[in-house]
């Protein structure tokens, strides 16, 4: 690698490996033509969590992990046979700060309006002509495929710019190296995989032992096949009747949303109208997909595990290019059948539970349906809420960008969403480390709204008959209960302080603690006064829902 050329293609072949790079390239849904994909590109770039991490001047925790990155990257460097290893290392790692300047913030990137810039492959040039457009599109597979990319920073992508024009060769070629060896260390001899813990998982996780070698095998699979081991999951683990009273759970959730939507007082007559015809066409999808992802094309050798990691990134990769020019595929599933989480996907108007996520403690087929509505119920109506917080609320129900909402409207939900930013703001899970209210606040929204709305779905569902006291507890105790267990974890500190920068999601503790201090029902439920821990007065919770 020897010119800016050179860089731009290699960059291109690198991401298609799933190589850290400056930017990032993602196939989807055009945010404002809902019925074609588009080819993006984003920053990227950064070996640490955050760029806090890199430019913060004043945190100590931050300088001594940077102190240790350079650690890191020099014993890559060196395992890989360079010279003047620790030279290079405080090179790249100046660099990366360099480029971490450039980045926009975790809140900025939240705006989804802001993100969508939308650029001639002809006028790329002109936006960063250091870069070499025609040699990065045709490596990264693309040339000929696209006539405009939606850039999602410009102004990072003018900064990245001028460090390809300021910045030596001999610099950047070493930190191509420093991340292409980051990225396949984990596949490579045991003291690249212990090296590269050693950092990720001890020093910026607080993880003091590795997982056993069979664990991280199986991670591969799920990495490299995931539908394919996700439908031997589904076979053993997630019986058809799991699926059709999870399909009733759902129902009653939309049900619960259609009656609320008309009884907010922050949403006017016209805005209703639209949020109605957007629950109406909001898509389920609950435990796995109605089709499963043909593999029979990636090859799979036994004996060549860094080549069976590079032919199933470039599998992935080339299935996400293929897509450009195509129609949608609106059966595809952004997560495997077998990954405990959930999501919402604006462009779609979908709601995604996978089965895993369907067991317990989020949901529990031997359980009652108080506790089942507190977990996995109050998750359902997290995600459908997605569809009506500040973000999702940008998109209509046909998935595009389009604002139907009124000033008004929009207006008198940041009054209560500015509320929220305050309240969570004040969570502190570790000293000198605080929630980032504005970072979260979607999440936020999603939890307290999901909660109220779950709340609600249960008691219709009782079908106006008393809930049955169980084991001395009300059927809304074991609602709140429910909610709670869902919440639970174990922590390490570290991992606390790389979510709180990285993460649009509170700890746990502040999800579940967060949310049932705004729930009037859980003052009601345990009897819960001033002076007590949980209590917040009337005026100062947050009722969206």
């Amino acid at each position: 690698m020897r010119t800016p050329g050179d860089l731009s293609a290699l960059i291109g072949e690198f991401d298609r490996l799933g190589v850290d790079l400056p930017f990032e390239p993602q196939v989807h849904q055009d945010a404002k033509d809902s019925s074609r994909y588009v080819f993006d590109l984003s920053q990227a770039g950064i070996g640490v969590p955050d760029r806090d991490y890199l430019l913060s001047k004043t945190d100590r925790r931050f300088a001594d992990i940077r102190v240790k990155y350079a650690t890191y990257l020099t014993r890559l460097l060196t395992m890989a046979g360079e010279k003047d290893a620790g030279t290079k290392a405080k090179a790249v790692l100046a660099l990366e700060t360099r480029i971490a300047e450039a980045q926009w913030t975790r809140v900025e990137l939240r705006d989804p309006i802001k993100a969508y810039n939308v650029f001639a492959v002809a006028d790329l040039p002109k936006l960063a002509p250091h870069i070499d457009w025609k040699r990065y599109l045709a490596a990264a597979g693309v040339a000929g495929k696209v006539d405009s990319i939606v850039i999602g920073q410009p102004t990072y992508f003018k900064g990245l710019d001028a460090l390809v024009a300021q910045v030596p060769m001999s610099t950047w070629r070493a930190y191509v190296n420093t991340h292409y060896l980051h990225a396949f260390a984990p596949y490579l001899t045991h003291d690249f995989v212990d090296t590269r813990f050693a950092f990720v998982g001890t020093t910026l996780r607080g993880t003091p032992e590795n997982r056993p070698r069979w664990q991280r095998g199986v991670r591969l699979v799920e990495q490299s096949i995931g539908e394919g081991l996700g439908r031997l999951y589904v076979a053993a683990y997630f019986p058809p009747e799991s699926k059709v009273r999870m399909d009733r759970l759902v129902q009653n959730l939309l049900a619960a949303y259609k009656v609320s939507i008309d009884g907010l007082d922050w949403m006017s007559p016209a805005t209703k109208k639209e949020a109605q015809i957007k629950l109406a066409t909001f898509v389920p999808k609950i435990g796995y997909p109605v089709r499963w992802r043909d593999y029979a094309s990636l090859a799979i050798d036994r004996d060549d595990l860094v080549g069976n990691y590079r032919r199933s990134m470039l599998f992935e990769d080339q299935r996400n290019v293929d897509k450009l020019g195509k129609p949608i595929d609106r059966d595809e599933w952004g997560m495997t059948p077998q990954t405990i989480n959930a999501y919402y996907n604006p462009e779609q108007n979908e709601i995604v539970f996978p089965a895993a996520f369907l067991q317990p403690p989020f949901f529990n087929a031997k359980a009652d349906d108080a506790v089942n509505y507190g977990a996995i119920g109050a998750i359902i109506g997290h995600e459908i809420s997605h569809g009506f917080d500040d973000q999702g609320s940008q998109y209509d129900e046909k998935g595009n960008l389009r604002d139907w909402w009124t000033k008004e409207d929009r207006d008198r939900f940041g009054e209560k969403t500015k509320a929220l930013v305050a309240q969570y703001d004040a969570f502190s899970p570790v000293p000198g480390y605080h929630v980032n209210g504005a970072l979260t606040l979607g999440e936020n929204i999603a939890d307290n709204s999901g909660l109220a709305i779950a709340y609600k779905a249960y008691h219709l569902s009782l079908g106006g008959q008393p809930a049955p006291v169980i084991d001395g507890l009300t059927g809304d105790q074991r609602f709140y209960i429910g909610y709670a267990q869902a919440w639970q974890e174990k922590i390490r500190e570290a991992s606390v302080v790389a979510q709180v920068k990285s993460d649009p999601h509170s700890p746990g503790e502040f999800r579940a603690n967060g949310a049932l201090t705004n729930q009037p029902g859980f003052y009601e439920a345990f009897d819960v006064k001033p002076g007590d821990r949980m209590y917040t007065a009337p005026d100062k919770r947050v009722i969206i829902w």
